[in-house]
């Protein structure tokens, strides 16, 4: 805006024709003065748009009875803008008001010195006021963009905090299990031990130092698991003297869920093998979180489990056709926990939305690969 008003004071022989009068060099001035502020419209618009009134108000002064320069009209609309834009409250509707009030004041003190129409300032005011009013939407918008990116990483940030305690949650879950699993094991251990230790023919001095030892090693490390992770045990615990569950229970599973509302076909493919009962144990609770997902989030539907028993490994699939909400969409407790699981044995996990609908698991867990 700047080299176009400096070329019409300038390089023209009549600049009064484009809205510059008076001497060449005070018109420079002016322009100078109702451009350039437009370059700290950021930092201090209410300031800037000060500056470029005045000299635009001097201007209009010096050109009547002809209408002012473009440039400086063009100038004070794009602070009216940046005032509407960048000044927050009660500041940025005063310095309108200011605006407006000294546009008239200065179309009046025109109108009396010259013969000015003054039907020109009309058009003005409605310019400046809407310049101003896109700028308070602009700032609305930006101030509801930065909002929004706010409350994006709150939500990103509690998101993880609640997968890091579904993890913990799901761990401790894990260890209250295991250890009741490993404890049985190595009571079964000792008791072996003493039998052997009971039938043994003759001293043998050496061999029932072995077995004592056992006994003392069994029975000191249940104690030492029970102190350790006995603190992992809540008062919400399931404290009943019940086995933990395996694949052998999955028929009770299905039809559990299918009283439940959710019609389930079971396929099992292979025979079961001889596996460590963690590893049974955290088959039959993938299974049973995958279904408890399908009631939850599938919606009406119908669902189907397969359990393979390969040579070296347990796979596990279930499907379901529901066209409910992406099953990922809850509190995500249950994807942890299977992972968590599956990670534990060392297996594998996919899940995801199947191209004709509905939701897949499937899992892989491999024999004594923990």
């Amino acid at each position: 805006m700047l080299s176009s008003a400096l070329a019409q004071i300038w390089l023209v022989d009549d600049p009064s024709a484009h809205g510059w009068g008076g001497p060449r060099g005070l018109s420079t001035v002016v322009a100078a003065a109702a451009v350039l502020p437009v370059l700290a419209v950021r930092r201090q618009p209410i300031a800037a748009l000060a500056v470029s009134f005045c000299a635009a108000a001097l201007n209009v002064v010096l050109s009547a009875p002809d209408e002012g320069a473009f440039q400086t009209f063009v100038a004070l609309i794009v602070l009216a803008f940046g005032v509407g834009t960048y000044v927050s409250g009660s500041r940025s509707q005063v310095a309108l008001a200011v605006l407006l009030c000294a546009t008239v004041a200065v179309g009046v003190l025109v109108r009396l010195g010259q013969d000015y129409p003054s039907a020109v300032f009309l058009p003005i005011l409605v310019w400046f006021a809407a310049a101003w009013g896109v700028g308070r939407l602009v700032r609305s918008w930006r101030l509801r963009a930065v909002a929004l990116e706010r409350l994006s990483r709150q939500l990103a940030a509690e998101r993880d905090a609640r997968a890091r305690e579904a993890v913990t949650v799901e761990r401790a879950r894990i260890g209250r299990e295991l250890h009741d699993v490993i404890a049985h094991n190595v009571s079964v251990m000792s008791v072996q031990a003493t039998a052997a230790e009971r039938v043994l023919d003759g001293d043998q001095p050496i061999v029932r130092d072995a077995l004592r030892s056992i006994q003392d090693t069994a029975r000191a490390t249940v104690d030492e698991m029970r102190r350790m992770l006995g603190i992992l045990r809540t008062a919400d615990d399931d404290c009943e003297l019940t086995p933990q569950p395996g694949l052998d229970d999955l028929e009770t599973l299905v039809e559990q869920t299918r009283a439940a509302g959710l019609p389930v076909d079971l396929r099992v493919e292979g025979t079961l093998p001889g596996l460590p009962a963690g590893l049974e144990l955290s088959a039959y609770r993938i299974v049973q979180e995958a279904l408890t997902n399908a009631i939850k989030h599938a919606g009406k539907a119908r669902a189907a489990v397969t359990v393979r028993y390969a040579p070296h490994a347990v796979e596990i699939e279930v499907l379901d056709d529901g066209a409910g909400d992406d099953q990922g969409a809850g509190t995500g407790h249950g994807i942890v926990g299977m992972r968590e699981r599956v990670a534990l044995f060392g297996g594998e996990l996919e899940t995801g939305r199947r191209e004709g609908g509905g939701w897949m698991l499937r899992v892989r867990l491999p024999h004594g690969a923990a």
